[in-house]
């Protein structure tokens, strides 16, 4: 494996999703979310549409609101909620549809509230990638919730399409 490769793989296994606590308290406007999440995000997801050179565009965000998959901004701007579902809606929109990606929300915060399920979805979400491009696997736990037991399913298909993406189709 080249270094390039081997120094990609690192950054990789280091991805960061800002926690609930690290979005900002302050309402954003559309342009603004846009560039926190492509900067964010840009390295580990791929764009749909190959014309477009952004992987996260405003387009996107207001269809996701037309189409109820998050509420409507307030006075034309998003909060930390809103914020937090955009993270997940963009990772998760790599492998599922809108419709699995709803009922996938929905099943997350039927059992916590938004803070701690988003909080758990970037920890199990970092933990798998890096044991994916470490090439562990996960410790079998039979005391896991069942909605645990999905999120992990979850965010593990994420990580494993990633690793196929970056590390043998190059992407």
């Amino acid at each position: 494996m080249s270094n390039t490769a081997i120094n990609k793989k690192e950054e990789i296994k280091n991805l960061h999703i800002p926690r609930w606590e690290e979005i900002p308290n302050i309402d954003l406007y559309i342009d603004q979310v846009v560039s926190l999440l492509e900067n964010s995000l840009s390295n580990y997801i791929k764009n749909d549409n190959e014309k477009e050179d952004k992987i996260i565009t405003k387009t996107m965000i207001n269809n996701y609101v037309k189409h109820g998959v998050i509420n409507p901004p307030i006075n034309k701007k998003y909060n930390k909620e809103h914020i937090a579902y955009l993270f997940v809606i963009f990772i998760l929109k790599q492998i599922y549809s809108m419709e699995e990606i709803k009922k996938l929300i929905t099943l997350g915060l039927d059992t916590s509230p938004i803070d701690q399920a988003y909080n758990r979805f970037c920890a199990e979400l970092e933990k798998a990638i890096k044991m994916t491009f470490s090439g562990d696997s996960y410790i079998k736990n039979d005391r896991l919730s069942q909605e645990q037991y999905i999120l992990r399913n979850v965010v593990q298909s994420f990580a494993n399409k990633l690793y196929v993406q970056k590390i043998y189709l190059k992407n």
